[in-house]
């Protein structure tokens, strides 16, 4: 993969600038929006940019910082997903806490915000506080959003519980949008202030890149992957006004930023920041080395999250306005979706045969792979893939009928589904002790890590989970495999 970002830059200059941001204050709490670990929007479109970035340069200043996560009661309660792992957000937070712990992070505390004596809200935090883990319940914030004398009073955020912290840098960290990271700081904030400590606010977002253009792809690349919370990228009219300087930031911020500037004079007696621009510390756009590249990555993105958003509305997860506007920024840019090279490839075999395709693209080359009665179009790419790899020839099976039909017969398989796709690798794995050939096809595939496939209908089933652990950026056209309401 071409390269067209500097991680390594990245990493220096980001935690030098967040340094000299907490310097200004006794205590700085920066509020991290997106993801600390795992940021694959960010790595597919800055090609360069390790989804680790954040937590390397974090590590760098270790010593000095601790972590609270916050998380809202109503998506405990609603089990709220976050997609790219498939797990609930209170599992989320679990994940996350583990991860950091294993690196020597110091976790503070978990904060319930929102909370509103959910049952199922109250097992989470019985959990969490038998493995050790501080808890905190924030209710909501009496006076919000306008009535700022009472927000900022005993009645407001004095209602809730000071978090105790013993670092000069306070990351405040969630699994999602909506978590309540704001509200949290700015309590702190008001305790802090009442304790006499110079504590301050600071946000560290990625996406949209202040100091790139308001439709530099890489920025409508953001909106299109926030099209279902109807974010839009905004010029920052504050930062505009106050030094006559084009900034980018999106609607939510601007329209917060009145009255979070109205709480933070009331809290400290003075003004910090004249535009959301200014309380971020985001030095992403200063690391670019190669606009062509990444502006082509950030294109083949919003293609993804068109098709992503074709299959939630297919699949009623979400209303036809949000792909609609991702289709309208493409025009915008005058990208179609073909811009996915395999998809083509893909439709046309699925239309001459009338069965599932997936097609993956490896350096040029299209391998296919369709469904048949032992193996999901998935398993059949993936072994073509890995084949194509180790130079087998077609003609070889690295599986044979033999292997694989008692394995159909022992699973519950009524409806004579085929094999998918980690079922094969298992078998694979089996094969590899005593078949080398199979052993060194097996070896190929950490090969297939980012490269891109299309497929002619929705994975829905565990090969969606199989081809995202193998990293595989997957499309897949709004088309079910069938008319079964079940089976989908």
């Amino acid at each position: 993969m071409k390269c067209g970002f500097d991680n390594k830059k990245y990493v220096k200059i980001q935690s030098e600038h967040i340094k000299d941001r907490f310097k200004l204050f006794d205590k700085l709490y920066l509020e991290i929006g997106g993801k600390l670990f795992d940021d694959y929007h960010a790595s597919r479109v800055l090609p360069g940019f390790k989804s680790d970035a954040k937590i390397s340069m974090f590590q760098e200043l270790k010593d000095d910082l601790e972590i609270i996560f916050c998380i809202n009661a109503n998506d405990i309660e609603k089990n709220k997903i976050r997609a790219e792992f498939g797990i609930t957000y209170d599992i989320e937070v679990m994940r996350l806490i583990d991860n950091l712990k294993e690196l020597g992070f110091l976790i503070n505390s978990v904060v319930v915000t929102l909370y509103n004596h959910q049952p199922s809200v109250d097992n989470f935090i019985k959990k969490l506080e038998r493995y050790n883990i501080k808890t905190y319940i924030h209710k909501f914030t009496k006076g919000y959003p306008l009535d700022i004398d009472t927000i900022v009073s005993e009645e407001g955020y004095g209602a809730n519980p000071y978090i105790e912290t013993t670092k000069k840098l306070v990351l405040v960290n969630a699994p999602g949008p909506g978590s309540g990271k704001l509200a949290t700081c700015l309590s702190q904030l008001y305790h802090e202030n009442k304790r006499g400590v110079n504590a301050g606010y600071a946000k560290f977002e990625t996406f949209p890149v202040w100091n790139l253009d308001i439709k530099h792809p890489v920025n409508v690349a953001y909106e299109a992957a926030t099209a279902d919370l109807k974010d839009v990228n905004m010029i920052d009219s504050f930062h505009l006004s106050h030094y006559n300087e084009i900034a980018i930031n999106y609607n939510r911020d601007l329209e917060q930023f009145p009255v979070l500037k109205s709480i933070l004079y009331k809290i400290n007696g003075k003004n910090i920041y004249n535009s959301p621009t200014d309380m971020g510390v985001n030095m992403v756009g200063n690391c670019i080395i190669d606009d062509e590249i990444v502006s082509l990555a950030a294109k083949k993105e919003i293609v993804r999250r068109y098709f992503q958003e074709m299959n939630n509305y297919k699949m009623g997860l979400v209303d036809f306005e949000v792909p609609e506007k991702i289709k309208i920024l493409m025009n915008e840019l005058e990208i179609s979706e073909d811009l996915i090279t395999c998809r083509k490839a893909a439709l046309e075999k699925a239309n001459k045969e009338n069965i599932p395709v997936i097609a993956l693209e490896i350096d040029g080359k299209i391998i296919t792979g369709k469904e048949s009665n032992l193996l999901s179009a998935s398993s059949a790419v993936i072994i073509n893939a890995i084949k194509y790899l180790s130079k087998i020839p077609d003609t070889i099976d690295l599986l044979s009928p033999a292997i694989l039909e008692p394995i159909l017969k022992l699973r519950d398989n009524k409806k004579k589904s085929p094999l998918h796709l980690q079922e094969v690798l298992i078998a694979l794995s089996i094969c590899s002790v005593t078949n080398p050939m199979v052993g060194n096809a097996l070896t190929q595939l950490e090969k297939l890590k980012d490269l891109e496939a299309h497929s002619s209908h929705i994975i829905t089933n565990g090969d969606l989970k199989a081809l995202k652990d193998l990293k595989i950026r997957l499309t897949c056209e709004a088309k079910f495999t069938s008319d079964n309401l079940y089976s989908n």
